[in-house]
This record gives structure tokens, sequence and C-alpha cells, in this order.
């Protein structure tokens, strides 16, 4: 892993809830990265380093993923749901001395990106998302039959049930749908060492169990924190950023509302964005697009 992160510290945080462990580079504003499913803060080596020549970056694995801890979950899914990974996002920059700092977040990184932003506003000074929408958008829309339902329902699925099915083969669940959210259908875009340590992870069964906690938190406390944010009005105060790249959630060439146009109409209305060069996996399909979005951002986080 350290070849793909030349110069970048590791550091292994203690929590509340167990360890996070995240590497840093570089000397400016603070940048938090997030990664999103299935994968673990290595998505980042073709980006981290690009921002860390002007900010000092962040890259942690969330809470059950890649080498953090697997906090015990309850019926109610609280230790997966995105306001509990946000307290581990708050205590990590808290450790490097920051209680401001820029987020980008990929996938369920981004989840708890905008649900920190909206939450704690004081805290995030620029929030970019790559490749998602609203949690309860998304949920409304599966409802509605206007999108699948796919590994969004069945691993919101009661326990065990999911958790069994993947255990039978991880590698073929996880990597037959990472190559089905890639632009040209294969992991051809995923670095071997990259791929390599997404296998490390996504093979140990409290893993499974985490990530599959994280769904439903998703499918009940995270979507209510969304329809009651709506209900009240909340919007993000911060500059946001919204990249998307051509996959079945956020691909639709139905005459439909856009990425941008969702986040606009709910709690992004000062968002800026566009279609990317990639699939779901933009941080690796395409790095310098998304970095052309980004850095844009975060330099104006410098001048503040």
């Amino acid at each position: 892993m350290q070849d793909l992160f030349p110069g970048f510290e590791s550091h292994w945080l203690d929590t509340p809830d167990g360890r996070i462990f995240a590497r840093s580079k570089g000397e400016g504003p603070p940048v938090l990265l997030l990664h999103g499913f299935p994968q673990t803060h290595v998505c980042w080596h073709r980006m981290a380093g690009k921002i860390a020549e002007r900010h000092h970056v962040v890259a942690m694995d969330l809470r059950g993923y890649g080498w953090s801890s697997v906090p015990p979950s309850d019926a109610a899914h609280e230790a997966y749901s995105k306001r509990a990974m946000a307290r581990d996002a708050i205590r990590v920059m808290s450790h490097f001395g920051y209680a401001r700092f820029a987020l980008v977040g990929h996938d369920r990184g981004a989840r708890v990106g905008y649900r920190l932003a909206l939450d704690q506003p004081a805290r995030i000074t620029h929030l970019a998302m790559l490749d998602i929408l609203p949690t309860f958008h998304v949920w409304r829309e599966i409802e509605a039959g206007r999108f699948p339902a796919a590994h969004w329902e069945f691993l919101a699925r009661p326990a065990p049930e999911p958790e069994d099915a993947i255990g039978r083969n991880p590698n073929a669940f996880f990597e037959k749908l990472m190559a089905g959210w890639t632009r040209d259908g294969t992991l051809d875009a995923i670095h071997p060492a990259a791929l390599e340590a997404y296998r490390q992870a996504y093979n140990e069964p409290s893993r499974i169990h985490a990530v599959c906690e994280d769904y439903r938190a998703g499918a009940s406390l995270d979507r209510e924190a969304d329809e009651a944010d709506l209900a009240a009005g909340r919007r993000i105060r911060c500059p946001v950023a919204i990249g998307w790249g051509e996959f079945f959630l956020t691909g639709r060439d139905d005459g439909g509302p856009t990425p941008l146009d969702v986040w606009r109409a709910s709690f992004a209305p000062q968002a800026e964005g566009r279609l990317l060069d990639s699939g779901h996996f933009v941080p690796e399909e395409d790095p310098a697009g998304a970095l052309d979005l980004i850095l844009p951002v975060l330099a104006e986080q410098e001048t503040r």
C-alpha cells in the first residue's frame, strides 16, 4: 500500500467505538477523503497525492471497512448510521487539530459527508460528493419502480440472509457488483494492489456483516434523518460540488432530473457540478476529471 500512497503517514486512531485507520500527507487547509462501498481509503490513491500538494489530506477507512474497527451493532443499526460514521470523522480530524475541514466523499463516504454538513454545518467548509443521490431520493425512486432495488434492498434485508449469501463466495459477489458499475463493465480500471486491498477487507465475515448494517441503517435511520431535514427545510450551507458518472442510479438518459437537479431541489440549492467520464468508481476511473471538479472548490478554502 505504501507504493500507492508514497510519502503518506499511517495512523491508528482510538475512538470510543474502536480504532480508525487513516493516512495523511501535506500541509495547508485540511481535507478529509471518505471512500464508499465496497472499498476502502485505498480508492483515493490516484487523487490523494495531487490534493496533498496544497492541502493537509487525511484519508480514513470508515468503521466496518478496510482496517478500521468493526463496532457491534444493535436492532436499530445505529452503529452504522451516517451520524455514527460522522462522529468518527470528527474525532479523526480533531486528532490532527482541526475543528473545521473540507470533505470529499465517494458513495457511502459522501453520505457521511452530507449528513455531517447538515447536522453540524460549522464543521464543513467545503463539500464535494462523487456519484451519489440523497438517500431519501434513492429509496423513493426504488419504491416508485423508477430505480432497480438491486443491492440496496438485498443488503438491507434482515440478518443473516445477505451475510450468508455473500459469505459463500465474497470475491465473486463483490467483484461482480463492481465490474457491473464501471463504465466498461470490467475491473480493469482498478489497480491490482487496490483490488487486493478490497478483497482482504470484504472477505472477512464481521466486515460483511458491517456493510450490511451500513445498508440497513441507510434504509432506516439515514432515510429518516433525510426526511426530517427535508420537512424542516434544512440545507447544506457550505459550497458544494457534485460529480457523477454513467452508472445505473445516476446516469439516467430518460429526460429525468440530473443528480445536480436533485441536489439543488433538496439539500444543496447552491451546488455546482457535472457528468464525469466515468462509471461509478470515479476516483479510480476518472481521477483527472474528479480533480478538475474538486480542486477549484478546495482552492476557495485556501483563501478563507
